[in-house]
């Protein structure tokens, strides 16, 4: 695949994922998020199952026979990860009852500023920019959250204790998904996550059938969409493209979900809340851009 076809496959994955806060918050509008998260993960894990066979073909994976131990090796990294994908995604979905789509992108994207931070205590060192898209995303999140009195929104904590979740699910990965299938990964983790959610769903939500009828188009949505094809055309499109690039372009989904939220739900943000946006799509730029490299 060529790096153009990489970069608009990219560019679409990002587009699917912010979109998808419309339909997270579309969905709440008819049940609870222990049940749109448990939906959506159960439907996204069916989906990459069925496309299995295909995402091995395009990345030309002749499958081996699998030993005991790298099966309890994919379980176990599968299920810690669906562990903290299940608490971030339940803290998002919540987050969104409370707060706009816009706002709500841009704090989740809080992540990639997070990750090198957290990996801190990993013995990783951090990079001088990261430091700076820190201080330049405090600037941002105190634009976006910040009330006078120095009060914060309740969805808006609940969204940075997502992010938070989110980083940590990506060290998870760095930590135990080395030499594990990614798909096969990520099914594991949307099968746990959906199994996490079903108690509270029943016994908290206890939606009916006619209310998830009624959330069927954001819970489809959210599963089949951005859970399963995003997640493939993410595979696909990072093929031809170097990492930093394609988390640039993936970033997108912070702008994108702003841009949905007013289009299709006629949110609007004020010139405060664009310019918090603004600095921290900027640190997240910054916190991703290549590390020089020392000439010796």
């Amino acid at each position: 695949m060529s790096r153009l076809r990489s970069a608009l496959t990219l560019l679409l994955t990002a587009l699917i994922w912010g979109a998808a806060f419309v339909a997270q918050s579309k969905g709440n509008e008819h049940i609870g998020p222990w049940t749109f998260t448990c939906l959506r993960f159960v439907i996204g894990g069916f989906t990459l199952l069925a496309l299995m066979p295909l995402l091995d073909r395009l990345r030309g994976n002749a499958r081996k026979p699998v030993t005991e131990e790298e099966r309890r090796h994919l379980f176990k990294a599968g299920i810690l990860c669906g562990v903290f994908l299940c608490a971030a995604s339940v803290f998002q979905q919540t987050g969104i009852l409370y707060t706009t789509v816009g706002k709500a992108g841009f704090l989740t994207a809080l992540y990639v500023i997070l990750v090198p931070l957290l990996g801190m205590f990993a013995g990783t060192k951090t990079d001088g920019k990261v430091w700076l898209a820190a201080l330049i995303a405090l600037g941002g999140f105190w634009l976006l959250s910040v009330k006078e009195g120095f009060s914060i929104a309740f969805g808006d904590l609940l969204l940075v204790a997502c992010s938070i979740l989110f980083a940590g699910h990506i060290l998870v990965i760095d930590r135990y998904g080395h030499n594990t299938d990614g798909v096969r990964l990520s099914c594991v983790q949307f099968f746990t996550a959906s199994l996490l959610c079903l108690v509270p769903m029943i016994v908290i939500e206890k939606p009916s059938l006619s209310a998830i009828h009624d959330a069927w188009a954001p819970v489809l949505y959210a599963g089949v969409l951005s859970s399963g094809a995003g997640y493939t055309l993410q595979i696909i499109g990072q093929k031809g493209i170097e990492p930093a690039a394609a988390g640039m372009i993936l970033s997108l989904e912070s702008v994108f979900s702003a841009l949905a939220g007013f289009v299709i739900l006629h949110q609007v943000l004020s010139s405060r809340e664009l310019l918090g946006c603004a600095l921290v799509f900027a640190a997240v730029i910054i916190a991703q851009l290549p590390a020089e490299k020392n000439n010796t």
